[in-house]
């Protein structure tokens, strides 16, 4: 049995995933409660970060920031190469799904890469953490700019955007400051980082799967799964998956044959590949119509869901190839 479940892509972590959309849905997160997951998940977040920022050594850090192929190929594949598909995938799926969910899987190829779990699943498939912070943080703090201005130019500039700097002050406090004070603490905490390596870990996994708790949570309160058909559900988790299978085919059929490092491969991938939902929800609410918002969004939440499942598989399989090399 345990050889089966060895060599079984989907182990305890999967599983997780799954189990947290199934618990949302039957026992979603409400009132004081979802008020106190929300800080919980910022918490996470925050001491995420704090203990990437103590393992890294400044060196390696340093070494992210200044790794800008890297972050310009992630920031290339997030808002040049999805952008054009959603244009082109638009027509073709406006006669399936109507064009407001049309235009939604439209909107999703404009946000930014997600921040935390782009991270973690690079740090679980022992890839570039380093260069993987700074370009999904770089991703965000330009998304909040760029996002509305891809709006503007792809969907029509009556789209009503308006700016805030509430973004870029969430990222910066719960992302960089945590980094940046683990990173200080790091000569203080790095003899109780390397002896607890192995517990440390399960922060990585237990974050995303809070955050897949929390996110389809408040899409299962806020009724956005009863404003479509089912058929139309069905229709973009098929298309969202074929989507995210074949952008991680490409993320690292790119990079590979530019003959990049593997662990730069990875977090291009990771980095590359995602949607915030988290940042695309916020910014869509300021930007669209509140009666078309479930709309546009609902899309994007599909696409969360089916990304984070995929990654975890596939983060996971990076994980078992890793320690078995390591092992021989």
């Amino acid at each position: 049995m345990r050889r089966l479940l060895d060599r079984s892509p989907i182990d305890g972590f999967v599983l997780s995933i799954f189990l947290a959309v199934v618990v949302a849905a039957i026992l979603p997160a409400r009132g004081s409660f979802a008020d106190t997951m929300d800080w919980v998940v910022t918490g996470l977040i925050a001491l995420l970060f704090f203990l990437y920022g103590a393992r890294l050594h400044p060196r390696e850090a340093l070494d992210g920031l200044t790794h800008w192929r890297l972050h310009l190929t992630i920031l290339s594949f997030t808002f040049i190469l999805f952008p054009i598909v959603g244009l082109l995938l638009r027509p073709a799926l406006a006669p399936l799904i109507g064009d407001q969910l049309a235009q939604g899987f439209l909107y999703l190829t404009l946000v930014p890469s997600t921040v935390q779990s782009s991270i973690a699943f690079t740090s679980i498939a022992r890839g570039n953490v380093a260069g993987a912070i700074v370009s999904a943080s770089a991703s965000n703090l330009i998304g909040v700019v760029l996002t509305p201005l891809l709006v503007v130019l792809m969907m029509g500039s009556d789209a009503g955007v308006h700016i805030t700097g509430s973004s870029v002050t969430k990222i910066v406090l719960e992302i960089l400051v945590p980094f940046i004070i683990g990173q200080l603490c790091r000569p203080l905490i790095a003899g109780f980082m390397a002896k607890y390596a192995a517990p440390t870990k399960y922060v990585d996994r237990s974050s995303i799967i809070v955050v897949v708790y929390v996110a389809f949570s408040g899409g299962v309160v806020s009724g956005m799964w009863s404003i479509v058909s089912a058929w139309d559900v069905v229709i973009v988790t098929v298309v969202s998956i074929v989507f995210v299978v074949a952008m991680l085919a490409l993320t690292s059929w790119v990079p590979t044959r530019l003959g990049w490092r593997r662990e730069d491969v990875v977090a291009i991938q990771f980095c590359g590949t995602k949607k915030s939902l988290a940042t695309g929800l916020p910014l869509a609410t300021v930007m669209f119509a509140s009666g078309t918002v479930g709309f546009i969004v609902l899309p994007l939440m599909i696409f969360h869901q089916v990304q984070l499942v995929l990654c975890s598989m596939l983060a996971s399989r990076y994980e078992k190839q890793a320690t078995a090399a390591t092992d021989d």
